[in-house]
C-alpha cells in the first residue's frame, strides 16, 4: 500500500494557540490539495514550550484545540498528527494524537521521556504506555522529540508490528547531526518508516532547525526539508517494510534470552 504524507514544518508563536491554529488550517488545506492522506505537525504546535501557562492551555483530548483540530481534519478529509498539551488524572502531559478524516481520535500517546533541558519534568507527567495503532495503512506508532534518543521504545514498536512511526518534535540547534543520525538509525535497526516533523524558528534561548524528514526501512532519505517554514510531501510504499524484513531477517535472529538475562 502506498501512502501520501505531508510534513508541515512550521514556526510556532509561543503561547498563541489561535495564531498557530490558523497556520495549521492553511497548511492542512495545502496538504489535502496535494492529495496527502496524512499531515504531521511539530511537537506542541499550538503553544510551543509555554509550560508556565500549561494549566491555561491544556485540555482533555476531546476538547479545546484538540477538538478544533479534529474539525480541520474532518473539513479537509485528512489524517492529522501532532502533539498538544493535555490534561491527565495526575497532571498535564505532552500528548500526540492521530485524528481521522472524519475527525475521530484514532490514537494517542503521552510523551514518556521528558526533556529536562526545557523543564518538561517540572510541569508535565510522563506517559506510561507505548501503544501501536491499527490504521488504514497498517500498524503505526507515535513518538515525541526526546523519545528519539531511546531505542528501546522503537524496538518495542517494531516487535509489536509497527511499520511506521510518526515523530513530532521541537529539536533545537546545535544537534542537527544527532537528529539526522538517530532518525536514520531508528529506521534501519527497526526496518520501518520514520516520519518526523520538526519545527523552525526561535523561542527564548532556543533556535530550531527543521530538517523534517522521512526515512525508509533501509535508512534511505525519502524526502527532507531545509531550515525554513515549508510543507514537503512524499509518497511512501508500505510494502517496502516486508521486503526489507525478509531480505535481512533481524527479528528472527534476535536472542531475547541473552538481552534479558543476568
Amino acid at each position: 500500500m502506498k501512502l501520501s504524507v505531508s510534513l508541515a514544518q512550521m514556526d510556532i508563536a509561543l503561547g498563541r494557540p489561535a495564531k498557530n491554529l490558523d497556520r495549521v488550517r492553511a497548511m492542512t488545506a495545502e496538504a489535502r490539495r496535494r492529495g496527502s492522506e496524512v499531515v504531521i505537525f511539530p511537537e506542541l504546535w499550538s503553544t510551543g514550550y509555554d509550560l508556565d501557562r500549561v494549566e491555561e492551555h491544556a485540555t482533555p483530548v476531546d476538547e479545546g484545540v484538540f477538538a478544533e483540530t479534529a474539525e480541520i481534519a474532518k473539513e479537509h478529509s485528512i489524517h492529522i498528527v501532532g502533539s498538544l498539551l493535555a490534561t491527565e488524572d495526575q497532571g498535564y502531559s505532552n500528548t500526540a494524537v492521530v485524528l481521522s478524516p472524519q475527525g475521530q481520535l484514532l490514537g494517542q500517546y503521552a510523551k514518556v521521556h521528558l526533556y529536562r533541558l526545557m523543564e518538561e519534568d517540572r510541569y508535565l507527567v510522563p506517559g506510561q504506555k507505548a501503544p501501536v495503532f491499527d490504521l488504514a495503512w497498517g500498524k503505526s506508532a507515535l513518538a515525541i522529540c526526546y523519545d528519539l534518543r531511546f531505542p528501546e521504545l522503537f524496538r518495542k514498536y517494531a516487535l509489536a508490528g509497527a511499520r511506521v512511526v510518526f515523530l513530532t518534535a521541537e529539536w533545537p540547534y546545535p544537534r542537527v547531526m544527532h537528529w539526522q543520525t538517530l532518525l536514520r538509525a531508528r529506521a534501519i535497526e527497526n526496518q520501518l518508516f520514520m516520519v518526523a516533523c520538526n519545527r523552525v524558528g526561535e523561542s527564548g534561548e532556543w533556535s530550531f532547525f527543521g530538517h523534517s524528514a522521512i526515512y525508509d526501512p533501509s535508512g534511505e532519505l525519502i524526502v527532507g526539508a531545509g531550515e525554513e517554514e515549508t510543507l514537503v510531501t512524499a509518497v511512501i510504499d508500505l510494502g517496502t517494510v516486508e521486503e526489507v524484513r525478509q531480505a535481512i531477517p533481524v527479528f528472527e535472529d534476535r536472542h531475547e534470552e541473552v538481552y534479558s538475562g543476568d
